[in-house]
């Protein structure tokens, strides 16, 4: 039998620490978790709030993001559409304006194109032309994007076309934590907020925090998060995006370059303060985005960092965005038109003048 003493004290108490913080952080949610617990809470909590869109009842969602819901709080508030976008948008835009808190589901954001007079012209636009008196919390959500061998039609980023419209909140996740926060503050918010996700991500696995799945969690809106700190390049990146951000900066370092890259979760309010920031300490900028590169999320960064970070550059500002053509549909071409890993380091050597 071993004693305290022998095997060490001090030893044992912090190898029980350090078991206890191993355990802590290894508590790990997919992205489909934190969209189905965010979603269960906010209805637990808030009798206004109801989900409706296309299979999101009885099939409990064409990703399994309703899964249970509708079990649990019955078909006023699990609603089972037709299948017409612009029919139970306009729907849900009417339900808003007598202060129901509607949650409409798109199976995909390239199918709220038959909805777009609703989103644009009476969502983001009532609360303006009322003078203030009539709120629209209403939350559009669904894949934004790419995935995998679904076409041209079917794969479009959707980002910059919703952060151009005043009157709305656009916000892109990447995590399960970003995402379960942001969807808990774009239900609780009284103004239309676009909410896209990405499909690939759905059965990702991220590690989340204690203070994440208490159900007051709850993230700020328009705040961008440093996901990696460093000084010689900043990398900013959005949804499935930041991944590659995060790969490639982990590359960068074996090479001696140290990579910031920034989470920016929220497309429209775009947090310019916290980029500029970074500018003003790296001296270089990298824009990744998977959306067509012409009037892109990128390019908006791109001129507030010329307009106020100007003088702090030392290199040209590089933007990584999908080509600018409809999606191909097969394999390797898909690949090709899509931003990669090695596109990230290229880019961040190429702002460094290291040799690529």
């Amino acid at each position: 039998m071993y004693s305290l003493q022998r095997i060490g004290l001090g030893h044992l108490l912090n190898s029980l620490k350090c078991y206890s913080s191993e355990a802590a952080a290894a508590k790990k949610m997919t992205v489909r978790e934190a969209l189905n617990s965010a979603l269960d809470e906010e209805m637990s909590a808030d009798p206004k709030v109801f989900l409706m869109g296309e299979e999101v009842g009885e099939y409990q969602g064409a990703y399994k993001i309703s899964k249970g819901l509708l079990e649990k709080y019955g078909p006023e508030r699990v609603c089972d559409t037709p299948i017409t976008e612009a029919g139970f948008t306009g729907i849900g835009v009417g339900a808003a304006y007598y202060g129901l808190k509607p949650v409409v589901e798109f199976m995909t954001f390239n199918f709220a194109m038959q909805a777009m007079d609703h989103i644009i012209n009476s969502a983001a636009k009532t609360n303006y032309m009322s003078a203030g008196q009539i709120s629209v919390p209403i939350v559009f959500r669904g894949p934004n994007g790419a995935a995998a061998g679904v076409g041209a039609q079917h794969s479009q980023c959707y980002a910059a076309w919703y952060g151009s419209c005043p009157g709305l909140k656009v916000l892109a996740p990447y995590s399960s934590e970003d995402t379960r926060g942001l969807l808990k503050a774009a239900i609780r918010d009284p103004d239309p907020v676009i909410f896209l996700e990405n499909e690939l991500l759905y059965g990702e696995s991220f590690p989340v925090s204690a203070e994440a799945v208490d159900s007051s969690f709850c993230l700020p809106i328009g705040k961008a998060k440093i996901e990696i700190e460093g000084k010689d390049v900043t990398i900013t990146a959005f949804s499935k995006m930041v991944g590659y951000a995060l790969k490639a900066a982990e590359i960068l370092a074996k090479e001696g370059i140290s990579a910031e890259v920034i989470n920016l979760c929220s497309i429209r309010p775009l947090d310019r303060a916290t980029i500029n920031a970074s500018v003003r300490k790296t001296n270089r900028l990298v824009t990744v985005e998977e959306g067509y590169p012409q009037h892109g999320v990128g390019a908006e960064i791109c001129t507030s960092v010329i307009e106020e970070s100007f003088e702090y550059l030392d290199a040209p500002v590089e933007r990584i965005a999908g080509a600018d053509v409809p999606l191909p549909y097969a394999a390797n071409l898909e690949r090709m038109a899509l931003p990669q890993v090695e596109d990230v380091v290229r880019a961040a050597k190429r702002t460094c003048y290291r040799s690529v």
